[in-house]
Order: structure tokens, then C-alpha cells, then sequence
């Protein structure tokens, strides 16, 4: 009985002291990557992942674009990447795939660390985890702790909607039928739409709702404001402005602004539309919505239902 409560508390003492795993990759609210954290690492308030309780061990977490998990993963499996001094690159297999990492050594101040950075391929994206470990308790998170914590790592398809939009600064209370709801900044902007990243959200309706960080300096400057913001949108060109007018949305004042345009790399024939209401901050809601312009007719109640029936938080 004495030698078993010994190995009881031996094992105790060793799940005290060294990393450790739970069952199931964590993820950060809003994001599709995840892992599991090593034993003294909770969710980060901050940013997205995860930190020790005196914030010197960090986890980042990230969605790069598609291209980014080819483009690396063919720099580190150069001769080049290989000689590059004090930097290891590194391979390891994910349930998402084969990943690549690697390991340096770096300074924060008079502060030497340990960093580790991983990319993943996630399909229509790729997953991206950074680790920072100062070097005072790296014989806790060693080499081998986060290697282990990196094989850990996976993709979730999909986001619960109700757990993507709980991070924007507004709320959405209609969604207008739209079918993939998707997060392009967390905390700043989402998409709406009929189509999926893989076939392109521009050969069905779809939506862009997010804060600008700037508005126009006078009233005066909100129609030149407007236009430049339309016609500078992602994925626009051979663009015709066809409407630009203050309105009231909510309201608030706002502005009106419509293009046609081609859209995306089948060159679709769109109509677009773009709201903006200012608030007196210096943030400005945007919302745009773009339809293939034999759809529009039908297209165009579902954006102004949605815009009707965003609310502030708090």
C-alpha cells in the first residue's frame, strides 16, 4: 500500500512540474486553428492563443492565406533555409498534414528566448503558431515540450457562427438566408455569402461587414471618402460609380455609394453596394455587398436587411 501511494504521488509530482496535455485541441474564439496547451498555459487575453499566467510564455495563433503553407514550406526544405546560422528548420506530421517549423534563438531586451514557428496547411488557408519561451524556464517548456505541443495541432472546418460573430464589435441580427458566414479579421470584419472560399464568394451575392479605423476629417469629405473606398475594394475593377448620396442609416449619418464593376478572376459582372455610417468616433461601419448583376434585383432586399438589423454593442 506504501509503494502504491508512492507512485500515486510520484506521478503527481511529475504532472506538477513538467507540460502536459489535455484530450482535445483548444480554440481561440473566432478561428479554425487550434492546439493543445501545455500544462500552465491559458487562453491569452490580448491576442489569439494562449500565455502563462505572467504572460512571459506566449502561443500565437493565426490564419495566413492558402499560398502561404507552399511558399514556406518550400523556403525551409532549401539548401538555403539549412544554413541559415542559428535557425532550424524542422518537419513534423499534424492531423491536418505535414507541418514545418522552426527554432531560434532571439533577445527581447536583455531577455534571451527561445522561438518556435509553425505553418500548417489548412485548405482554403494556412494555420500559423509562433511560441516564445524565455530562458529561464526553458528546461520546463524544452524543444521537446513544444514539438509535442505543435504535433497537437489541428483544423476545424468550420467556426460555430455564433462564436465567429460574438467577436465583432457590432451585432448582426439578420442574416438574410446567407449559407457560410466566415471571419476575415477577427474582432473587425466578417463575409456573408451564398458562394465558399473554394469556388470564389463572387458568382453569388455576398457581404463584407467590418469597422474603417479612419473616417473622412469634415462632412464635405464623405462622398470622396466613399468612392475611393468602393472602388478600392478587394477584387474590383473596370469599375463605374453609378450612385453616391448621404443617407440615414439608423439614424445616423451615413452614405450610399453604388458601382458596376467586374469582380474576381472570372471577371463576373457585378453590382456593388456600400454603406457607411459614421458614428462622431473615428471608426466608421462599413458595409458592402456585391451580386452578379442578373442576381441583383433579388440580392439587393437581403443587403438592406442585414444593414437594418446591425446594432451597436454595448
Amino acid at each position: 500500500m506504501t509503494h502504491i501511494r508512492f507512485l500515486s504521488a510520484l506521478a503527481l509530482l511529475i504532472a506538477t512540474l513538467c507540460p502536459a496535455f489535455a484530450a482535445d485541441p483548444v480554440f481561440p474564439p473566432g478561428i479554425r486553428v487550434g492546439l493543445t496547451p501545455l500544462v500552465g498555459l491559458a487562453p491569452a487575453k490580448t491576442f489569439l492563443g494562449f500565455e502563462t499566467e505572467d504572460h512571459s510564455v506566449k502561443v500565437l495563433v493565426a490564419e495566413l492565406p492558402a499560398g502561404a503553407y507552399s511558399e514556406v514550406a518550400n523556403a525551409l526544405k532549401s539548401e538555403t533555409a539549412n544554413n541559415i546560422p542559428g535557425v532550424r528548420p524542422e518537419s513534423i506530421e499534424t492531423t491536418a498534414g505535414m507541418a514545418y517549423y522552426t527554432v531560434e534563438d532571439a533577445k527581447d531586451g536583455a531577455v534571451n528566448l527561445r522561438r518556435y514557428s509553425m505553418i500548417m496547411p489548412g485548405g482554403t488557408f494556412s494555420g500559423y503558431i509562433a511560441v516564445q519561451v524565455p530562458e529561464n524556464v526553458s528546461k520546463i517548456y524544452t524543444d521537446d515540450a513544444v514539438r509535442k505541443m505543435f504535433a497537437s495541432a489541428a483544423i476545424r472546418k468550420e467556426v460555430p457562427v455564433d462564436e465567429q460573430l460574438a467577436q465583432m464589435p457590432f451585432k448582426l441580427t439578420e442574416l438574410a438566408d446567407f449559407k457560410n458566414v466566415r471571419t476575415l479579421a477577427i474582432g473587425a470584419a466578417v463575409v456573408l455569402a451564398d458562394a465558399d472560399e473554394a469556388t470564389g464568394f463572387e458568382a453569388a451575392p455576398f457581404m463584407v461587414i467590418g469597422v474603417v479605423g479612419q473616417s473622412p476629417a469634415t462632412p464635405d469629405d464623405r462622398d470622396r471618402f466613399a468612392q475611393q473606398a468602393l472602388t478600392s475594394f478587394p477584387g474590383i475593377h473596370e469599375s463605374r460609380i453609378t450612385m453616391s448620396e448621404p443617407v440615414r442609416i439608423d439614424g445616423m449619418p451615413g452614405f450610399e455609394t453604388r458601382i458596376d464593376a467586374t469582380s474576381g478572376k472570372d471577371n463576373t459582372k457585378v453590382t456593388v453596394v456600400q454603406w457607411l455610417r459614421f458614428g462622431g468616433g473615428p471608426n466608421v461601419l462599413r458595409i458592402v455587398g456585391s451580386s452578379p448583376r442578373d442576381q441583383w434585383e433579388k440580392a439587393f432586399p437581403r443587403f438592406r436587411a442585414v444593414r437594418d438589423g446591425l446594432q451597436q454593442k454595448g
